[in-house]
């Protein structure tokens, strides 16, 4: 039987995504008080998780050894420049290798067909943690890291993102709005939003009786929210767009000012996924007591776990 991945939020229902983040807020606490620290550790003891990352990272790679470690497994980094993958290799014939002797492969990649292309030919699950479209632990992450700040009951609350159309966005939609959370999203007049995205996150909220909105002015988006987002307007891989993506972004820096006009919900929250630009956020901002961006990067930790725990431990497939 082939084990089951983990590509984007869409792959979880309300109930899955709901119990996964239940899961990193119990694994949290256990984390913290060392509780039932022996029997987690047992759970993996010995197996060994891969981490095949193309792209560099600073959260990733923490929170995804630091996980492993929490379970008893030894994680596996493989860089670029650590094996053969696209250079002398197939992708088929190195995810049938590395499958074949671990327990789980979190993958940070380029394409999310690479992604599509891993899960095809992996005995073991694959979890994406990063391409070019979809970033699910981020997701969790930062739904974990809202109903933190407020006391686990967030739905009704409005998500204002302003910033880019990319892969953390793409995924955070649809898990604020699985959540009960209303989203609106401010993006440039000239950046397109993924068309497919956008036509999941109107079916679910037409489904769940929340509201989805697209508009191209920060201010609009930000009127009555409770949870303002943004992230990095220019991706790795985009440095030589910088000029041009600053232009297009123009009147978009989160500034108290442009949260003054926006007429933002007193209780407000700010979060960014870093690593962060001046740009994007300035300082009185993002260090700001409304800023829970420390707090939202701990939580990439339990969010693993909780990942782990459902799709490796749970998933039955830890006999490498």
């Amino acid at each position: 039987m082939s084990p089951r991945h983990l590509v984007s939020i869409q792959d979880l229902s309300v109930q899955e995504l709901e119990s996964l983040v239940e899961q990193a807020t119990n694994f949290k606490a256990q984390y913290k008080s060392n509780e039932n620290a022996q029997e987690n550790h047992n759970k993996l003891l010995g197996k060994v998780i891969a981490l095949l990352f193309s792209k560099r990272s600073t959260r990733t790679r923490i929170s995804t050894e630091g996980a492993a470690a929490f379970f008893g497994a030894h994680a596996m980094f493989l860089g670029k420049d650590d094996i053969q993958l696209g250079v002398n290799e197939s992708l088929y014939d190195t995810t049938r290798v590395i499958s074949s002797m671990t327990s789980c492969i979190f993958a940070r990649v380029n394409k999310h067909q690479e992604i599509l292309d891993l899960c095809k030919d992996s005995s073991v699950p694959i979890i994406n943690s990063l391409c070019d479209r979809y970033h699910p632990l981020q997701a969790i992450t930062d739904i974990l890291s809202i109903k933190e700040s407020f006391n686990g009951n967030i739905k009704g609350l409005k998500l204002a993102w302003i910033g880019d159309a990319n892969n953390v966005i793409n995924d955070l939609s649809i898990a604020a709005l699985k959540s009960g959370m209303n989203v609106s999203i401010a993006i440039p007049g000239s950046i397109s939003f993924d068309s497919l995205i956008a036509d999941k996150a109107n079916q679910i909220a037409k489904e769940l009786n929340v509201s989805f909105e697209i508009v191209n002015e920060p201010a609009k988006a930000l009127n009555g929210a409770n949870v303002i987002v943004t992230d990095t307007w220019i991706s790795m891989g985009e440095e030589a767009e910088k000029q041009n993506k600053l232009k297009q972004f123009n009147d978009f820096q989160i500034t108290k000012d442009l949260i003054s006009r926006g007429n933002v919900n007193s209780d407000w929250r700010f979060m960014h996924c870093l690593p962060r630009h001046q740009e994007e956020v300035d300082d009185e901002i993002f260090y700001s007591d409304n800023s829970i961006v420390f707090e939202e990067a701990e939580n990439r930790l339990y969010a693993a776990m909780a990942v782990i725990d459902e799709f490796v431990v749970g998933n039955k497939t830890v006999s490498k």
